[in-house]
């Protein structure tokens, strides 16, 4: 019992401590658990030791701790630390070098502690000077050299403005001779251009010197030379300028500058562009020059990274001044954020402004002061502070020349570095001398620091055998150190005795030992099973158990143990819900609350106030929309006892006491300035309102005017004229009853001439201005007041407008883009219906509300027809508007209306007309209010009714991203259009400013789906870093059609974010379906939202601040599928594991079968059951279950017929490859087989067991958890191997660890990983048990590649970017962002974004950019976690160099306009080529959508005064010419649409003999698209579908004759997600082809239609009524006059996106492809250099048999060379072929078959071109980088007039008989236009239907 009892008291003693502890910030002196004294001192500063023999509580501790628990101070043990100052010497301002103080300090450190230094500096006026110019010698800046020879005499005098003490030098750089950055032609090695030097890496030319004429002299003998890719080598020479300084001749007390002039981008290691990534090795940073200053190692060793350079400069204190072009400038404004000190200057093209570029770079280095740690130990950290006690980022100091500047220098001693103890690390990492100076000096401050580890002297007195210690140990520094066989803190317990006595693991209360969760070892000590869950002596405490906040245990802010939350410093609560801290709660003067409340939990809760009070209790006149109106009636009433608080027991609780004057004080001196009119008396009154300049008191300060300003009060003179005007009134009225229906509205407008009216009614807006944040706006309108003073009988209309960003001048660069009047906006519309507003107008979907809103739309799109080019209304919504007068319970109805931005004079004067009139067509409407707005400006009117003294205007603020910082709109009341009132206050303006968020906050996704048996629906937060600190944001939950407490249960808090968390969860608890509930057999669906507000510390809520959460009754089906599509094993494995994983729905049961397939050996099936929470079972193959011996071969497991509640997922069938493998010893097997497989057999010779049931389960993108039973016996610990899947087992990382779990760190995320576990004891390692498998979570990806740019054009670009490094899951779409800048990277225009939803398409066409414009692009990646970081660059396309970069070639190329209006964001084209477009294209390269019935083009063309027609075969495009009249008004032309056609030469002839006929080769069409810019036609991909047989049947095989055969070759090509033009090759006859029959219907069985061709020229149809995503069986046969051939069959399916509500309707404009279920993928090159490429595909989607492998064709198109065949095998998702020794400039064809267990597929085909760079005389097309060509197949007999020229035919089946003509001339392989202009307009209709208008002008 006293045993208990004590360990009882013992327990609650030690969660006392705990608790105390973890209140502090990090006690890391407890938590060290230090064993030792000397372990404890080096803990940490601060900590101490108690050595007192009697003492209880934790012995080490911070001083003040271990004293409060009753230790002796004068026993208690710490260490100290010191600081010397060994050299002191005053800084002495006449003499002119560079100067610190003091020059050297020792400092010793305790771990973990901080001391601070006070460093004075000098730095002289004028000092020596080192310049060295590093130019490129590439051939483009040829005529940067010349200009820099001609400036000899300036540059000479420019340095000696610089210094009286100079030197000058010159080297010059180039790239690494090697390919691909150098030609590595002979000839082009020794002359790569003419009159030119050979290429070379980096040569010093001119040593540092001062002699300027010798300079002069060598500068001018040099020559350019020159390099193949853009970027260059510059890196390399600015290291080795840097490391050579005896060779360069660097002074030592000089400053260094290095001017590196160049007009190109830079390599850098490893930087992906080049083949030498990773071949060679790494920079060793060494000076490599050899006698003539030639850089020696540049073949051998990589280029030098960045952070290198910055070191390597920083070391030689050499400040870098970048020089260069527009073109690159961007990158090097990029690399100057990585340097302390550096300067970029723009350099004009030929570089004639590089001498004032250099000296604004010197004054600007001059004025910036860098202070810099050299030298310093690993295990310390330093930080500085300027004059004002504020960290210097980069150290930067504000330090002019001539003065003494000082500085705070603040070193710390770390405790840990990469969870390795300071004390612990090599001594040279922990001590050493610290070099502190500024960047520009040599002297420095010498710091010697150390970090002492000190011993304890009561170490070294130990008492053997102490009485303490009850013999049974020896007393050190007061703590027992027992002997063996002896346990507790006082050696008194046998190990022997107790290991057997459990029951003292058995506290009172309790059943079983340790609570039934651990083991009970020696002496009564639990040892937990889980010690992060379960704790106490006994294991008593469940640390998941403590209170919760908002669904956080301990509000993640504190820890739970035993049974408590432990709150972090600064928290507190019994579930660290509360703030300790006030600071939450200082208002603006640093008052608690205002001093009107009190702060409870980190929140004010203020006192009650008649006026709006903030979150800190503090008056909200921004509520209120401004002081004026919340003082106003509480001013009125103190000071003249009237207005609505009159009564004195109202007044009386005003807050605030009004003060009369004689004189108020200006505006600009007080809060705000009012003026009201006192109705009582019509006088004007006048006060102000400030806040009181002492905190002490909360009050406000009112003063009031004393005297009012009051109208003059006798109107007795006016009486006799007002009697008689009120006579002729009558007679008037009476005339206007009879002969006028508007009688009131000329009522109104008489009086208005009277001027005692117009004096006595007046209108105006309340305020001046408005002040408003963006980040707090919750509506894009502001609700603005407009007061009626005066008589308030009558009606007043007033028209007001608004003009956005009024505070732009007209030469802001905003002001000079004129919009295009042409664009199409939208123009939101409000009006006021007659008719009263109901309750079910609040629920859109309700029937009131779509009844009126098609009656709405009705009207309103009869009316606005008028207008050209309006379409029709949408987005159509229903509100109500308080304070708006009498009718503030009518229905105001907004809309949105698109149409050309021209046409909002239009629609604002049609709109006031129907307005006035009361009527919209048959809609009524209230006269006197309507607003139409563009997203610039708007215009509106408001109604005052008779006796309506105030109302609102409702003012569009226009918010959108690209605003400036701080922008005003101008709202001014225009006129009063009817009524008699006047305008007062004219004009109100609204500033918006808006902050730079620190932090941006949104949910992942607008919707969820959770169902009710999840219990518990996750919604994550996500939050995006832009400035790394801590934020808050709060969340709360919102009732829709599910309710609080009946289908979830309520949840609100704040979030609070760390340094570095982006993402947490907020866990809503789901309630069970009520009885009732569950009886309805048409539930409703339903939901609830989850709303972001009120982020904090600087953040802004993002793109998704609200999302709606939806409740399943029926949870979604389990997903099962083998866990990898391709397992291997050996045949030496002793068994075969398949893992099979569950997705979705894991609580439930599920089972499914499986079998094998296509095996000789292994025949096996079973049935796989999956328990509740169960994700992964295991197929297990023991071969020694199979008779015979085991042979290597490939087979395939399937999983079939799931349970009900489940379904297969896409990876229904495994690959198993089976290889020969080394026989394992007979020992190692019957080892296994005895302690590996029977896991309860006796280990043999003592090797614990095998651990059981080991689970690994993904916690986190790098985190894995892993669990295992305990293995029998007493191991020492466990071993976990883990490596990642694929890699050989022997490369595994092995983690050491005591307990049953363990926690892989580090990982890769979204990365397969392999792991097993092995138990150990003295005699060593135990049997491993069976690999399992896990896949970490995703993890957001990387930024992706570098961006490169294929410039076409100064208005035309291609941008393409690399697949992030770290995609950290799978790639699911890219964003492209792009934004015209000025010279200070500020917008300049309206950023254009653009989403590609495909992530093989990582390229983008842009057109008709702003010439001359520069332009930043911004490229990121998403998956399923979210956005990654934005890849930019910044390119101005005019002064970019022409120089094609290496690019894949994807056959889809998404483009876009840059001038097109908004419809083109989401409106994506695609081509299938890279296309070029003529500088006069105002659209995307995109053309042929023109229309076909029964197979003929027809098109319309309007022009003035007449019409035209065009009609084209369709058999005619593109294997004839187009010869076309024109008729207009007036007279004619034509034109003629000329093509070249080149077909096979005669070395490249081949036979494809098939059955029943000879395949011949195809007719080959080369598109040019330098001289034109638009296909002819939209084909974006073609599939080729033919017979391919393994044998050769004869020639002789025919049908009876007469008959035609099989049509040979079947070609489908999509024009359109629902339009596919199906062609064929007229098949062999012996006699004359009548026509052909084309039948096609749904693969899945529906009607057959027919379509006959009976025009034999024709070999192709367009068919135009086909669904999306349906596969369809198509047929083509042939007639003559003996009869019908055999049909041609081909299966095919046009893909395409489609509308959710309608799966049959594709989406407008969304991208479609062609599948085939048979077919490769599209082909997609990718050019590695002049001379190889590859070549990549994706698999067929449902091959017509196990796919075995693939064959690849590729022959010169022209002739000329052999073919070539390839041989791919495997089934990969995606496969490559690299292919070498090709010719450049010569266009190649790929073929790509998969080859089957059936026989081989159809032919996917492809037409590339690598060209070369320079343009020589081998390119004929040398104005191409890379071009996709397209394939066309002609008919052997076209009967257009045709004739070929400059061809050849060989084929016998295509020449007999064949005629064309080309009506064209040829020269060079140059196709001439006589078309001289085409412009293509594009437009949506009907959903999906793409009309085009062509105009040709001559």
């Amino acid at each position: 019992m006293r045993r208990w009892t004590i360990k009882l008291s013992a327990g609650l003693g030690l969660l006392t401590i705990l608790l105390t502890c973890c209140y502090a910030e990090e006690n890391y002196c407890f938590a060290s658990r230090s064993k030792t004294c000397s372990e404890c001192l080096r803990a940490g500063a601060g900590c101490a030791y108690c050595p007192d023999e009697n003492f209880n509580g934790p012995r080490c501790d911070l001083y003040n701790n271990i004293k409060a628990h009753g230790c002796s101070v004068a026993t208690i043990i710490t260490a100290k630390s010191s600081m010397t100052i060994d050299k002191h010497r005053a800084i002495d301002t006449k003499i002119q070098k560079s100067q610190v103080s003091p020059q050297e300090v020792t400092m010793t450190f305790l771990p973990g502690e901080e001391k601070s230094l006070d460093v004075e500096v000098f730095s002289p006026i004028t000092g020596p000077l080192d310049l060295y110019i590093l130019m490129d010698f590439s051939n483009s800046m040829s005529d940067d050299l010349d200009n820099l020879k001609r400036m000899g005499k300036e540059l000479a005098s420019l340095i000696k403005t610089l210094s009286n003490d100079y030197t000058i030098g010159f080297g010059k750089f180039v790239d690494k001779v090697i390919e691909p950055q150098t030609d590595m032609r002979p000839e082009k090695l020794k002359k790569p251009w003419p009159n030119s030097d050979p290429p070379f890496s980096f040569q010093n030319v001119i040593k540092l010197t001062n002699d300027l004429d010798d300079f002069n002299s060598k500068l001018g003998k040099e020559v350019i030379s020159g390099n193949l890719d853009p970027p260059e080598g510059g890196f390399d020479a600015i290291l080795q300028a840097a490391v050579c300084g005896d060779q360069i001749g660097w002074r030592e007390h000089s400053t260094h500058l290095l001017v590196f002039s160049t007009e190109s981008a830079f390599h850098y290691e490893s930087d992906g562009a080049n083949v030498l990534s990773g071949v060679l090795p790494r920079n060793d940073e060494l000076c490599h020059l050899d006698a003539n200053g030639n850089y020696t190692e540049a073949t051998n060793q990589d280029y030098p990274s960045i952070p290198t350079l910055v070191r390597l400069l920083g070391k030689h204190n050499i400040i870098p001044i970048f020089a260069v072009t527009s073109y690159s400038y961007s990158y090097y404004k990029k690399l100057q954020e990585y340097f302390p000190i550096a300067e970029v200057g723009e350099l004009t093209q030929d570089s004639s402004n590089i001498l004032p570029v250099i000296q604004t770079a010197f004054k600007s280095i001059r004025s910036k002061m860098s202070i810099q740690a050299e030298e310093l130990p690993k295990a310390f950290e330093t930080q500085f502070l300027n004059s004002s006690g504020q960290v210097a980022e980069y150290g930067l100091l504000n330090i002019k020349p001539g003065d003494i500047g000082t500085f705070k220098m603040q070193l710390k001693a770390q405790r840990m570095i990469e969870e390795e103890h300071a004390c612990e690390m090599n001594p040279a990492d922990r001590e050493g001398i610290v070099r502190v100076k500024p960047t520009t000096f040599n002297t420095p401050v010498r710091v010697k620091a150390s970090i002492l580890c000190p011993t304890c002297d009561c170490e070294k007195t130990r008492i053997p055998k102490a009485d303490r210690c009850h013999g049974n140990g020896d007393l050190m520094c007061g703590k027992c150190q027992c002997n063996n066989g002896w346990l507790g803190n006082f050696c008194n317990c046998s190990a022997s005795a107790s290991a057997l006595d459990t029951n003292q693991c058995i506290g009172p209360g309790m059943k079983e030992p340790c609570s039934g969760r651990g083991d009970c070892q020696a002496c009564g000590t639990c040892v937990c099973y889980k010690p992060e869950q379960f704790g106490g002596p006994y294991c008593q405490y469940d640390n998941t158990q403590c209170k919760r906040h908002s669904g956080f245990l301990c509000n993640d802010r504190g820890s739970c143990i035993m049974g408590q939350c432990a709150c972090t410093e600064g928290w507190e609560g019994d579930a660290c819900q509360c703030l300790k801290s006030n600071q939450t709660c200082l208002d603006s003067k640093g008052v608690v609350c205002g001093g009107r409340g009190k702060c409870v939990c980190g929140r004010c809760e203020c006192h009650k106030s008649e006026i709006e009070l903030t979150s800190t209790c503090e008056p909200n006149f921004q509520y209120q929309f401004g002081v004026c109106e919340a003082t106003r009636s509480c001013a009125q009433c103190q000071a003249w006892k009237t207005g609505e608080k009159k009564k004195k027991e109202e007044c009386d609780m005003c807050p605030f006491r009004v003060v009369m004057v004689e004189e108020l004080k200006e505006k600009e001196q007080v809060l705000d300035k009012c003026s009201f009119l006192d109705e009582e008396d019509e006088c004007t009154y006048h006060y102000t309102v400030e806040v009181n300049k002492d905190p002490s008191v909360k009050e406000l300060m009112v003063e009031m005017l004393e005297k009012k300003d009051c109208p003059v009060s006798s109107l007795l003179w006016l009486l006799p004229l007002f009697l008689f005007l009120l006579l002729l009134l009558a007679l008037l009225l009476l005339c206007c009853w009879k002969y006028c229906a508007c009688c009131t509205a000329c009522w109104q407008r008489f009086l208005a001439l009277l001027p005692c009216w117009k004096r006595g009614r007046s209108v105006g807006f309340k305020e001046d201005e408005y002040l408003l944040r963006q980040s707090q706006l919750t509506s894009d309108h502001l609700d603005t007041p407009m007061v009626r003073t005066g008589p308030l009988k009558g009606t007043d209309v007033v028209r007001w407008k608004v003009t956005d960003n009024v505070h732009r001048g007209p030469s802001h660069p905003q002001a000079l883009i004129k919009p295009n009047p042409k664009e199409m906006i939208q123009f939101p519309i409000s009006l006021r219906l007659n008719r009263l507003f109901s309750e079910n107008l609040f629920h859109p979907e309700s029937r009131d509300a779509e009844q009126l809103r098609k009656e709405v739309a009705d009207n309103l799109n009869e009316v606005y027809k008028q207008i050209p080019g309006v379409q029709k209304v949408q987005q159509t919504s229903f509100r109500m508007q308080r304070n708006a007068g009498k009718r503030q319970d009518y229905t105001i109805m907004d809309t949105v209306l698109p149409a050309h931005r021209s046409s909002y004079p239009d629609i604002v004067k049609v709109t006031e007309k129907n307005v006035q009139s009361g009527n919209f067509h048959d809609l009524k409407v209230v006269p006197g209010y309507y607003t139409v707005a563009t997203d610039r400006e708007a215009a509106g009117a408001v109604e005052f009714q008779e006796g309506v003294e105030s109302l609102d205007v409702h003012v569009p603020l226009f918010v959108k991203d690209e605003d400036d910082d701080k922008k005003q709109l101008l709202v001014e009341a225009k006129d009063v259009p009817l009524g008699i009132a006047e305008i007062g206050k004219r004009v109100v303006n609204i500033t918006i400013i808006k902050e730079h968020a620190t932090s941006i906050f949104s949910f992942l996704q607008p919707a969820y789906t959770y169902s009710r048996q999840d219990a518990v629906a996750n919604i994550p937060i996500s939050r995006e870093i832009i400035e790394d600190g801590r934020t808050q944001v709060t969340y709360r939950t919102q009732d829709d059609t599910a309710k609080d407490k009946k289908d979830y249960l309520t949840v609100e808090g704040d979030l609070s974010y760390g340094l570095g968390e982006t993402q947490k969860m907020v866990p809503v608890p789901l309630l069970e379906l009520g009885e009732k509930d569950g009886l309805l057999e048409d539930k409703q669906i339903k939901q609830f939202l989850m709303v972001l507000s009120n982020p904090r510390q600087g953040a802004k809520l993002g793109r998704y601040p609200r999302t709606t959460v939806t409740i399943m009754d029926q949870p979604e089906p389990s997903v099962m599928m083998f866990k990898k599509g391709t397992q291997n094993f050996t045949t030496s494995d002793l068994q075969y594991t398949i893992p099979v994983v569950r997705t979705r729905n894991t609580d439930s049961t599920a089972t499914v079968k499986f079998h094998t397939k296509k095996t000789q050996q292994f025949k096996r099936s079973g049935v796989l059951n999956f328990g509740p929470g169960e994700t992964e079972k295991n197929i297990v193959i023991k071969p020694e279950e199979y008779p015979g011996p085991i042979q290597p071969e490939t087979f395939q497991l399937e999983l079939f017929d799931p349970s009900s509640n489940a379904s297969i997922g896409e990876r229904r069938t495994t690959l198993v490859n089976l290889t020969e493998g080394v026989p394992r010893s007979p020992e190692k097997s019957q080892m296994q087989q005895m302690g590996y497989v029977s896991q309860k057999a006796t280990s043999p010779g003592g090797f614990p067991l095998t651990p059981e049931n080991l689970k690994a389960k993904a916690t986190g993108p790098r985190n894995i958890r892993l669990n295992w039973d305990p293995a029998p016996g007493n191991p020492v610990g466990y071993k976990v191997k883990y490596w990642i899947y694929g890699d050989p087992e022997k490369d595994a990382q092995v983690l050491d660890v005591k307990t049953p779990h363990a926690e892989l760190t580090d990982l890769y995320p979204y990365c397969d990983y392999e792991m097993r576990v092995c138990a150990y004891n003295v005699l060593g390692d135990g049997y491993d048990t069976d690999i399992v498998s896990c896949q970490t979570l995703e993890d957001g990806p990387g930024e992706p590649g570098r961006l490169a740019f294929n410039v076409i054009s100064p208005t035309v670009t291609q941008v393409s970017w690399a697949e992030p490094a770290e995609t950290n899951g799978n790639i699911t779409a890219y964003e492209v962002i792009y934004t015209p800048i000025d010279d200070e990277l500020k917008p300049v225009g309206a950023a254009k974004k653009v989403m590609i939803d495909s992530p093989k398409k990582r390229m983008l066409l842009i057109e008709n950019l702003q010439s001359a414009q520069t332009y930043q692009y911004k490229v990121r990646a998403k998956n399923s976690v979210g956005w990654g970081p934005f890849r930019d660059a910044t390119i101005n396309l005019a002064s970019q160099p022409t120089r094609p970069l290496s690019i894949p070639i994807i056959p889809d190329v998404p483009i876009v306009d840059a001038e097109a209006g908004d419809e083109y964001d989401s409106y994506l084209m695609y081509s299938n080529d890279v296309l070029k477009s003529p500088t006069s294209s105002k659209t995307p390269s995109v053309s042929g959508d023109d229309y076909m019935t029964n197979g003929k083009w027809d098109q319309n063309f309007l022009f003035p005064g007449g019409s035209l027609t065009r009609n084209l075969s369709a058999s005619s495009s593109p294997m004839s010419t187009l010869s076309s009249n024109y008729r207009a008004g007036g007279g004619s032309m034509s034109t003629e649409t000329n093509t070249t056609y080149l077909t096979g030469h005669s070395g490249s002839y081949r036979k494809d003999m098939m059955g029943g006929g000879v395949h011949t080769t195809e007719v080959i069409m080369r598109k040019r698209s330098e001289n034109r810019g638009y296909t002819d036609e939209n084909i974006r991909d073609s599939i080729v579908m033919t017979d391919v047989s393994s044998k050769f049947p004869d020639l002789d095989a025919r049908f009876s004759p007469g008959v035609p055969e099989t049509p040979s070759r079947l070609v489908f090509s999509a024009l359109g997600p629902t339009a596919l033009k199906v062609s064929w090759q007229e098949p062999h006859c012996e006699k004359d082809i009548l026509g052909y029959c084309v039948l096609y219907q749904l693969l899945n069985g529906a009607e057959m239609k027919r379509i006959d061709v009976t025009n034999p020229a024709e070999n192709s149809v367009i068919i135009h009524d086909l669904l999306p995503n349906h596969s369809y069986l198509f047929k083509v046969k042939a007639q003559s006059q003996e009869g019908w051939g055999p049909e041609r069959e081909g299966v095919i399916t046009i893909e395409s996106a489609v509308d959710p509500k309608s799966p049959l309707s594709p989406m407008p404009g969304s991208p479609f492809t062609l599948s085939t279920p048979s077919a490769p993928g599209p082909l997609v090159f990718t050019a590695l250099s002049p001379d190889s490429l590859q070549l990549s595909w994706e698999k067929p989607r449902k091959p017509n048999g196990d796919i075995l492998g693939y064959v690849v064709t590729c022959e010169q198109l022209h002739g000329g060379g052999d073919v070539r065949s390839f041989q791919v095998n495997g089934d990969s998702a995606e496969t490559s072929l690299t292919v070498p020794n090709l010719t450049e400039n010569i266009p190649y064809k790929f073929k790509v078959q998969a080859r089957t267990t059936q026989g081989f597929g159809p032919e996917r085909e492809g037409i590339i071109t690598i060209e070369s760079q320079d343009g020589g005389a081998l390119s004929q097309y040398n104005n191409q980088s890379l071009t996709r060509r397209d394939v066309f197949l002609m008919p052997t007999e076209v009967t257009t007039q045709t004739n070929v020229s400059h061809t050849m035919l060989n084929d016998p089946y295509f020449s007999d008989g064949m005629m064309m003509t080309t009506q064209h001339t040829e020269s060079g392989g140059m196709v001439t236009r006589q078309i001289t202009r085409e412009v293509v307009q594009r437009s949506v209709m009907g959903g999906s239907t793409v009309t085009k208008k062509m105009f040709y002008e001559t």
